[in-house]
């Protein structure tokens, strides 16, 4: 026995020492611009699903997902052997623009997903790799088409790194158009929320638009996200949602659609905007497309396709690899229902997670749609805001895949300040009990969920257990235990067995 125990010690000390060389490595020679790095010191070595082991041997359960590339988890069996046969095939990797039965079979596959009055009449453009580059590619392209150039976009948004993308994202970039107020129930830009708030916003930008002393132009277009993801995972109301193109097309507006990350089912429909029924000029999709590998597309009303050639290129937009990986995914996630699946699976997890907000002061808000999913945390002693936060009310649409109704406290009527500290904490403690979430918000106060759209019940359970835990971990680290005091014991509802449990 103690033999045995010797030898799992030295294997465990190499692979610590392994994990830790290649971390110091890194902080050594890498940029400072790495982020993820940053909060998540964890070196992967083996990925399958839901689960990352990492080079220390510990097992991860990973609601991260490559920030929502991996619709199918990580090294999916059907991406895998899509792969497989086109290396065997002997087809070349990269061929630019040309075409190619692989990416035929891409488009078509493609297009049998998308929204009705968009697939009849579309055209697609293959970017760069990365979404950021089909934004600068759809802002091109309604430029070219309308003659004009201001884009209007909204606060909180997230499109891009890239200098239009960026100028077009909430709080980055230099301003290239107008940002807009995004309806929200939570932090209501005019403090009423539910659905006079997001009419309140829809007439705001209606009135802008119309306002010959405004001071905005007619604009080239117009991009939103059905749900803002890095904005702190906020839904867009379908009301508001179809309003936003109505007044598109009647001012003859392009709308652009970004789903990039709520796109392939992420939301509980196959593209975020079918929930509303509205169909976008143009959508820029990435991640998730390109089943785990690098890909993006423009896919637009042929109306708008005025470009000459050359217009809008790239070097690596033929990639071979991720047009058979993205077929594979997208056929897969259309095959097994796995869009219906995520809208009823999201919407017991955020059934269950709302209980913390009533359990916890730190849980301001649990909102999403489909497996997009946030917490946002706050500062249990502080002052409220002055945003007023509305009661339940009535959604659009009565199906399971829209956000769940919030269910204030009856002490609160205005949101406490966001605590990016607190949201740090809960991350570092889901870190520790074997959870991989993300953060964003406004603040980055947010605690994100994006599991793959595969992830089973179990593993749901499994996430919710450690996610428990770790908020009420970090409640307790926050003056006291931050618990409300209603009966609950501090340590959370659930209990969960170790790092590897209900893993695989």
């Amino acid at each position: 026995m103690a033999v045995t125990e010797s030898v799992a010690e030295s294997a465990y000390g190499g692979a610590r020492s392994v994990h830790e060389g290649i971390l110091g490595r890194q902080s050594a020679r890498e940029s400072a611009a790495r982020t993820y790095a940053r909060a998540l010191p964890i070196v992967p070595v083996r990925a399958r699903g839901l689960t990352i082991e990492g080079a220390d041997g510990r097992r991860y359960l990973d609601c991260l997902s490559g920030a929502g590339a991996l619709a199918l988890g990580h090294n999916h069996p059907v991406v895998l052997e899509a792969i497989r046969k086109v290396l065997d095939s002997g087809a070349p990797l990269s061929v630019l623009d040309l075409a190619t039965p692989v990416k035929d079979a891409f488009i078509t596959e493609l297009f049998r997903t998308l929204p009705p009055g968009l697939a009849d009449r579309a055209r697609v453009q293959f970017c760069g790799p990365a979404g950021t580059d089909a934004v600068e590619a759809a802002f091109k392209l309604v430029r070219a088409a309308t003659g004009r150039t201001g884009i209007l976009s909204f606060t909180g948004a997230y499109h891009g790194m890239t200098a239009d993308a960026l100028a077009a994202s909430g709080g980055a970039g230099e301003p290239r158009g107008v940002r807009l107020p995004y309806p929200q129930d939570y932090r209501c830009p005019f403090g009423v929320g539910g659905p006079r708030g997001a009419g309140l916003a829809a007439r705001f930008t209606e009135s802008l638009l119309d306002d010959p002393k405004s001071g905005v132009p007619l604009a080239a277009g117009m991009i939103l996200e059905p749900v803002q993801g890095e904005g702190g995972v906020i839904p867009a109301p379908d009301d508001w949602m179809r309003r936003m193109r109505a007044l598109t097309a009647d001012r003859s507006i392009p709308l652009i659609a970004d789903e990039i990350q709520t796109g392939v089912g992420r939301t509980g429909a196959f593209w975020a905007v079918q929930h509303s029924g509205v169909t976008p000029d143009v959508m820029v999709l990435s991640k998730a497309i390109g089943g785990s590998l690098p890909l993006a597309v423009v896919v637009y009303h042929e109306d708008l396709d005025v470009w000459r050639p050359g217009a809008h290129a790239g070097t690596f937009r033929g990639n071979q690899l991720a047009m058979a990986a993205g077929t594979a995914t997208l056929a897969h996630v259309r095959e097994h229902g796995l869009a219906e699946r995520a809208a009823d699976l999201g919407a017991r997890m955020l059934s269950d997670l709302a209980s913390l907000r009533t359990e916890f002061d730190c849980v301001g808000d649990v909102r999403g749609r489909g497996l997009m999913i946030g917490l946002e945390l706050v500062d249990p002693d502080g002052r409220p805001t002055g945003e007023n936060t509305p009661g339940p009310g009535p959604h659009d649409a009565p199906d399971d895949s829209c956000p769940a109704p919030r269910t204030p406290p009856e002490s609160a009527t205005e949101p406490l300040p966001a605590s990016p500290g607190l949201a740090a904490a809960v991350q570092r403690e889901c870190l520790d009990r074997g959870l991989i979430v993300e953060l964003g918000g406004r603040h980055n106060s947010v605690v994100r969920l994006l599991p793959p759209l595969t992830i089973s019940d179990e593993q749901a359970a499994a996430v919710l257990d450690r996610l428990s835990d770790a908020v009420a971990a970090a409640a307790r680290g926050h003056q006291g235990d931050g618990h409300r005091d209603d009966g609950h014991q501090g340590d959370g509802r659930r209990r969960y067995d170790g790092p590897s449990e209900r893993a695989g």
